[in-house]
């Protein structure tokens, strides 16, 4: 069996750790998240300037380290975001030589339930959970390409996760 390669595209607080916990555990694989990583190397999630710093760098080495999985025959979650349409055609790119089914997950939440989930999650989140501010949100919505149709095709398999005001988180 061909072994995935998963991207989650989303905006912070869409629900990509959630959806990806699940997958790691259903596909099965290994699941890579950018945010674990930059706040144990950081040791402190409310140092911005060195979490971004370091973000580069970090998803940097996870792609390294998941493209050898994939070689391995190992399924690989990114939960990068993937706002960037040009950022998910350079994985995809990179992914062309390596025999594996090209996955993409986006998950599409309108920005008021984004919103009331950092809210929450900034005042009960998780270790890992980097707090965001209303502006920032704005700021980082205005650069999410949700994925179009002929992007879509490109891929193996894909999914639109979509949520409406009111709904449940994923």
């Amino acid at each position: 069996m061909c072994p995935r390669l998963i991207l989650i595209c989303g905006m912070v607080g869409a629900g990509k750790t959630t959806l990806a916990r699940r997958l790691e555990t259903s596909v099965p694989a290994i699941r890579f998240c950018p945010d674990e990583w930059l706040v144990q190397l950081a040791g402190d999630k409310f140092n911005r300037a060195e979490l971004d710093r370091m973000r580069d760098a970090v998803e940097t080495i996870q792609w390294s380290l998941a493209k050898n999985l994939l070689l391995q025959g190992v399924s690989v979650v990114l939960e990068n975001g993937f706002w960037p349409r040009a950022e998910r055609r350079h994985y995809l790119t990179q992914a062309a030589s390596i025999n594996c089914t090209k996955e993409l997950h986006f998950l599409d939440v309108p920005k008021q339930v984004l919103l009331e989930r950092i809210e929450y999650r900034n005042r009960h989140g998780g270790e890992a959970d980097i707090p965001i501010t209303a502006q920032e949100l704005d700021e980082y919505f205005s650069w999410l390409e949700p994925p179009l149709e002929d992007e879509l095709a490109s891929y193996d398999r894909y999914q639109v996760h979509r949520t409406q005001v009111g709904s449940e988180q994923i």
